[in-house]
């Protein structure tokens, strides 16, 4: 972008959110409306060599920023996830950090809002056990300090109906089970994937079982672990 005097700035024909710059009446560059707001250009304003390096760096942010803003239209992200993907589309450390700062300052990036979130929209759609829910988070990049912040503040049910309301929906594909480790090694295995410990689990399929008319054997811890 060469130094002169801005001389137009003219709003782009098939996109209104884009103005392209002209200086000593020659196009020099084409940029989005939110950084010809920020950097306050206007026409008659003399831009230098600094000013010039300023407006072209202000624009890359705001790319990355567009782009992390349509990762989060579908779903709220956390920090690590925007990271990633702003590094994947080639953008340097230091427009990372300046995007990350400006949505977090806008409130649109926040691991801890993010992690509730997740929480509670697993709960509905594909409920999850506490170390499940932690897991998934802690590959998401938020720290385990506000991964056990949200998991308390958010799961005030009970954890052991939780896994039992859940156990109860699977209970029709064992219909068919004869004997309890059997039993216990599949309705265990699903609940277990479902991040649910074997102090929980162990309980709930016994009662289960017994519900059936069974009577529970000696249980052999290792058919969870197996899982």
């Amino acid at each position: 972008m060469p130094e002169g005097v801005i001389t137009a700035l003219r709003v782009q024909e098939h996109d209104t959110q884009r103005v392209n710059i002209y200086i000593d009446h020659a196009f020099a560059l084409g940029v989005s409306l939110a950084t010809v707001v920020r950097e306050r250009l206007y026409v008659g304003m003399h831009l230098d060599a600094a000013t010039c390096a300023r407006i072209e760096a202000t624009e890359i942010v705001e790319r990355a920023v567009q782009i992390a803003l349509r990762a989060i239209e579908s779903r709220p992200r956390s920090v690590a996830e925007i990271r990633d993907r702003l590094h994947r589309k080639g953008f340097a450390p230091e427009t990372i950090d300046a995007a990350v700062e400006r949505l977090h300052t806008s409130g649109l990036l926040d691991d801890a809002a993010f992690a509730h979130f997740w929480i509670e929209n697993r709960q509905m759609c594909r409920p999850r056990g506490r170390h499940a829910l932690a897991d998934e988070l802690r590959r998401k990049g938020v720290s385990a300090e506000l991964v056990a912040s949200a998991l308390n503040a958010t799961l005030t049910d009970n954890e052991t109906a939780r896994a039992e309301t859940l156990a109860r929906a699977a209970m029709r594909r064992y219909a068919s089970v004869a004997d309890y480790q059997t039993f216990l090694r599949r309705l265990g295995g699903y609940l277990q994937r479902r991040g649910f410990s074997a102090e929980t689990i162990l309980p709930i399929v016994e009662r289960l079982w017994r519900e059936r008319g069974g009577d529970s054997e000696v249980v052999d811890r290792s058919l969870l672990a197996e899982q």
